[in-house]
């Protein structure tokens, strides 16, 4: 129930005990589930000390008077999750200092983090954006609050005045993310990847701008994340590296890398050798540089993504057969089909009998795709234990496409289905309606478990997905627009 605000709302309503399990649960991190800021920072208010307020009302603070009752909780308490430009946009937004002079609503700023960062709390996940300017480390008691950091996520422009000091206090991080701008780097964060201790998941994210000036910081960052080359299992980028860091991470599990243009040169793709890795994803990277990396992995991968990339009929020819004769052992995969290629996904379905969820993304906006014949490879080559399936096509199948293959499918595991559309499925409500009322004969009958459709712009689930922790799973046109 982590992720489901609603239920978890109504757990509090249950009882003394259930109240006390769900709110640290939900004050672990306030600032997923407090939409309204106003609320969340009268609330964090309550817990300043009758010193502290005294002292601020001394300054103008006159609305604190009204401040005087204790919380029920002491909630900051269950805050492990700190995020300072959220906590920077609440205090300032607050309704009783908004009209404040920027030095005052800096006093109120201070204190309030200071109830967030202290000798008697731990941090656990901190996220700072470069707007945030206040030094961390002369902060009483943040060498404590900060001694069992795991997560870090930063800008790297922001300035050196709040990063100074940090690398000596940050030493536990295991999992960094940065986003790396195009000037006015800092290279305090290449000491403080010098100084942890051990590192193990690492996301670099690029401005997709056109020109950069940072690539003698983006050297020097990688050199140092290289450092770490034995413990980094988890590894994603938005932009080719300037160093050999990717052949360097030997023990990596899980890659992900991202282009955002064409101008952007991924050859370092095509002769890593990854014994190890286990999961793979891409986002607009050149298909021929995916087959090839994919090519010359070690057997090991359970779950690949391929999103993006132009694929002609040859190179898409080449993805698959990378695909099932190097990942025997996989089970989640999302792949573009052309309707040439539909006899090697046979072969993919026979060889490869782990696979437990299958994305497919068909391209057919301006081709002819052979519906009949692609379900057919379906029912008849999909392993026993496959029964998740997600479609995403511009122009969609015709209905009796749809019952040849779920009547062919009666007699195996019932269907997790989704289908995706890059375009308004049909032309009117008739044609909608009628392809939900003869799904929904097949739920009735217990050949299709669950149900999904929706235009690409409001689907909202993982790639390997199926059913959503926060809400029901959608089993109707209507519900899904």
């Amino acid at each position: 129930l982590q992720n489901d605000k609603k239920s978890l709302f109504s757990c509090l309503r249950v009882n003394k005990t259930w109240c006390e399990i769900i709110v640290p649960i939900l004050w672990k991190n306030p600032w997923k589930f407090l939409e309204e800021r106003k609320s969340l920072c009268k609330v964090v208010t309550l817990h300043l000390s009758d010193e502290t307020k005294k002292n601020l009302k001394s300054q103008g603070f006159d609305f604190l008077t009204n401040f005087y009752h204790k919380p029920l909780f002491n909630y900051i308490s269950f805050c492990k999750i700190l995020n300072l430009y959220d906590l920077h946009v609440m205090v300032n937004t607050f309704d009783h200092i908004v009209t404040f002079p920027n030095i005052k609503k800096e006093i109120f700023e201070k204190e309030v983090t200071s109830l967030f960062i202290n000798e008697n709390t731990r941090v656990m996940h901190l996220y700072i954006k470069n707007r945030y300017n206040n030094r961390l480390n002369i902060i009483p008691g943040a060498k404590y609050s900060f001694s069992e950091l795991e997560f870090f996520s930063s800008n790297t422009n922001i300035s050196d005045n709040v990063i100074i000091g940090l690398p000596e206090i940050f030493k536990s991080i295991k999992r960094l993310e940065l986003v790396i701008e195009m000037k006015n780097n800092s290279y305090e964060f290449v000491k403080l990847i010098d100084n942890i201790d051990k590192l193990y998941h690492i996301r670099l994210y690029s401005k997709h701008y056109a020109e950069y000036d940072n690539d003698s910081f983006r050297k020097a960052l990688e050199n140092s994340l290289i450092k770490h080359a034995n413990t980094i299992q988890y590894f994603k980028t938005t932009r080719p590296p300037v160093t050999n860091i990717l052949s360097s991470l030997v023990n990596k599990k899980i890659l992900k890398v991202k282009g955002f243009s064409k101008d952007l040169s991924w050859d370092c793709l095509e002769t890593l050798s990854l014994s190890f890795l286990q999961v793979l994803k891409t986002d607009c990277i050149p298909i021929e540089k995916v087959s090839a990396l994919i090519e010359n992995t070690g057997g090991k991968l359970i779950e690949v993504s391929i999103n993006g990339g132009y694929h002609d009929e040859n190179n898409n020819k080449r993805l698959i057969q990378s695909i099932y004769n190097k990942c025997k052992k996989i089970q989640y995969l999302k792949i573009l089909i052309r309707n040439e290629n539909i006899s090697e996904l046979e072969k993919l379905l026979i060889d490869c009998q782990y696979l437990d969820g299958l994305n497919i993304i068909v391209y057919n906006d301006e081709t002819i795709f052979d519906w009949n014949y692609f379900f057919k490879v379906l029912y008849e080559s999909s392993p026993t234990n496959l029964f998740k399936f997600k479609f995403s096509f511009v122009n969609t199948f015709e209905l009796e496409s749809l019952r040849l293959f779920l009547n062919n499918w009666n007699g195996r595991h019932p269907l997790l289905f989704q289908t995706i559309q890059y375009s308004s499925w049909g032309i009117n409500n008739v044609l909608k309606r009628s392809y939900f009322d003869v799904i929904n004969r097949y739920i009735t009958q217990g050949i299709v478990s669950l149900y999904t459709h929706a235009p690409v712009e409001k689907y909202d689930f993982k790639d390997f997905d199926w059913i959503k922790a926060d809400k029901k799973a959608l089993k109707s046109w209507e519900y899904n627009f």
